[in-house]
C-alpha cells in the first residue's frame, strides 16, 4: 500500500448504536454515514477498555490494558511505554494532535510534535474516586441526571474549538509539503456527557417520542451481581424518572448529530484543501455509552452499548461501500498507523496483540478472530473481560459467574446462554481462548494493588473521595458550568 497522509478522528463516548450508518432508527448523522459510504464500515469493532484515560492508551500504544498498567482514570499515558507516536517521529513523519488526549500532561513524551488545545487528566491526576475499589464506594452519580436537556457546555464550546482550530489546521498547513506523509490525531469530546446538547441540535429529538432503555425498570434489570454491585457505585439510574431519561436520551442523539456536524466542517475543510488523493481517513470512538440500559448510565460494562464502538475508514486503497465483520478493537490501530505512513514495523511491533485495519477491510472476513478487552476502573468489584469471537461474546467476571451471548440471534444481549447445558462446551473454549490472553485473577490482584498503593499516595480512602470526580475540566475557559 503506498504510504499517504492520515487523518484520525476520534469521538468520545459514542455509542455504535447511535449512527444512521449503524442502522439506528432514530439518530442522525449524515456525515458519518457519508465516511461509511465512501469507504469499509467495521461492524464488530471494540474498545480495549470501556473507559477514557485506559481506552486511549492502549489507543497510543497498540498494547492490552494490564500489560501497561493504565488501570483507571487516575493511570493516565505518560509515553514511558512507547507508542505509534514514537515510532513516527522516530521516521521523520509529522505527527500532529488537535483536541482531547487524556494523557498526563503535555510535557510528557507522548509522541507528538505538536499538541493543539489539549486536554489532559485533572492536574495531571486524573479522577482518584474511581481508583476505590476494594470495597465499593457509592460514587454519588446524581450530577448526571441534573445536567440533561438543552443548552452549551464548556464540552460543547470546546469541541467547537476544536473544530475551528483542525479546519484551520486542515487548509493552511495540512497542504505544505513535508518529506514524508503526516499523521494527525482530531479527538472531540462529543457526545460525552454532561448530557446536554445546543438547542439546535436537541430540538431534533422530542423528548416524549424518545424511547425508554431496555431493562431499566427494576423488575426487567438484569440481576447478575456484578452488574448490581456495579449500579450500586455508580448510582445514576436512582436520579431518573421516564421523563428525565426520556430528555436525556434526547440530548445524547442531540450531541450525536452536533459531533456528526462538526466532523461535517473537518470533511468541508478537507474536500477544500484537496486533500482526497493524499490522505486517508479513520473514524473511531474510545468506548460507547450505556444511556440507561439495565439502569447504567456512562460506560464501564461489556455490553454492545458501552464496549462497541464505530469505526470507519476512507481513502485512496480502501474499498469503498463495504461492510467488514472481523472482529477488531483499538490495538489495533498501531499497525494501522504505521502502515498508512509508511513506517515499516520492527521486531517490537510484530509482537504486538494487534493487525493493520486496511489489511483486514481489504482481505475476506474473518469471524473467528479473537477481539479482548477488560475493565478494572469505577463500580468494577473485580475484573471483567470480555473475548468476541465469531457470533459468540464471553464476559469473564473475576469471582463472579460468566456470561455468554450469542449476538446473531440476540443481539440485545437479553439471552445469557452462561447457564446453559447446551453452551458448556463453547463456554469452556470461551474461557480457554481468553485465559490464553491474561491471566484473570493475577491481574486483578496486580490492578488493585496499584490502585490501592495510588489511594495511599494521594492520603489515603478518605481524602481521595473527596477529591473531585467526574467529567475532565476542559483546557480553556469555555463556560463556568464546572465541566
Amino acid at each position: 500500500m503506498e504510504p499517504k497522509n492520515l487523518l484520525v478522528i476520534m469521538s468520545d463516548e459514542h455509542s455504535v448504536k447511535a449512527s444512521g450508518c449503524y442502522g439506528h432508527p432514530i439518530v442522525k448523522t449524515p456525515n458519518i454515514d457519508r465516511l461509511a459510504a465512501s469507504g469499509a464500515r467495521f461492524t464488530n469493532a471494540y474498545t480495549n477498555c470501556p473507559i477514557c484515560t485506559p481506552a486511549r492508551a492502549g489507543f497510543a500504544t497498540g498494547r492490552y490494558i494490564h500489560q501497561i498498567g493504565n488501570w483507571d482514570n487516575a493511570h493516565p499515558y505518560t509515553g514511558d511505554v512507547p507508542g505509534w507516536g514514537h515510532r513516527l517521529q522516530a521516521g521523520g513523519n509529522p505527527v500532529i494532535s488537535i483536541g482531547k488526549l487524556h494523557y498526563r500532561n503535555e510535557t510528557d513524551p507522548t509522541g507528538f510534535d505538536r499538541q493543539i488545545v489539549p486536554m489532559h487528566v485533572r492536574n495531571g491526576v486524573g479522577s482518584l474516586p474511581g481508583s476505590v475499589r476494594d470495597p465499593l464506594p457509592v460514587q454519588g452519580a446524581k450530577a448526571l441526571a441534573a445536567e440533561i436537556g438543552p443548552g452549551e457546555t464548556s464540552y460543547s464550546n470546546y469541541d467547537l474549538d476544536i473544530t475551528e482550530k483542525a479546519c484551520h489546521w486542515l487548509e493552511n498547513e495540512a497542504v505544505k509539503d513535508t518529506d514524508k506523509p503526516w499523521m494527525t490525531f482530531v479527538s472531540l469530546v462529543s457526545p460525552h456527557f454532561p448530557l446536554k446538547a445546543p438547542r439546535a441540535f436537541f430540538d431534533i429529538y422530542p423528548p416524549d417520542r424518545m424511547p425508554l432503555p431496555k431493562a431499566h425498570a427494576g423488575d426487567g434489570r438484569p440481576t447478575h451481581p456484578w452488574i448490581d454491585a456495579f449500579r450500586r457505585c455508580i448510582d445514576s439510574d436512582d436520579y431518573f424518572d421516564d421523563e428525565k431519561r426520556r430528555i436525556a436520551i434526547a440530548s445524547y442523539f442531540g450531541l450525536c448529530s452536533f459531533l456528526d456536524h462538526n466532523i461535517g466542517r473537518l470533511l468541508e475543510s478537507f474536500e477544500k484543501a484537496g486533500l482526497s488523493e493524499s490522505t486517508r481517513i479513520i473514524y473511531v470512538s474510545d468506548h460507547g455509552e450505556n444511556l440507561g440500559a439495565r439502569g447504567t448510565w456512562g460506560k464501564g460494562t461489556m455490553y454492545e452499548e458501552s464496549a462497541a464502538i464505530p469505526l470507519i475508514m476512507s481513502g485512496p486503497d480502501v474499498p469503498a461501500g463495504k461492510e467488514v465483520s472481523t472482529p477488531v478493537s483499538l490495538v489495533d490501530f498501531y499497525q494501522t498507523i504505521l502502515e498508512a505512513v509508511g513506517v515499516e514495523p520492527n521486531e517490537r511491533d510484530e509482537n504486538l496483540p494487534g493487525s493493520s485495519l486496511f489489511g483486514i477491510a481489504s482481505g475476506p472476513d474473518d469471524p473467528a478472530r479473537p477481539v479482548f478487552s477488560e475493565y478494572h476502573a469505577a463500580g468494577a468489584e473485580t475484573a471483567a473481560y470480555m473475548l468476541r469471537r465469531d457470533r459468540f461474546k464471553y464476559i469473564h467476571y473475576v469471582y463472579f459467574s460468566p456470561e455468554l451471548f450469542d449476538l446473531d440471534t440476540d443481539p440485545e444481549e437479553q439471552n445469557d446462554l452462561a447457564p446453559s447445558p447446551a453452551h458448556r462446551e463453547i463456554l469452556g473454549e470461551m474461557e480457554a481462548s481468553l485465559r490464553k490472553i491474561v491471566d484473570p485473577e493475577a491481574v486483578d490482584r496486580t490492578a488493585k494493588r496499584d490502585q490501592a498503593a495510588l489511594i495511599e499516595r494521594n492520603g489515603g480512602r478518605e481524602a481521595v473521595m473527596n477529591k473531585p470526580a467526574g467529567a475532565t475540566p476542559t483546557p480553556g475557559n469555555y463556560s463556568d458550568d464546572g465541566y
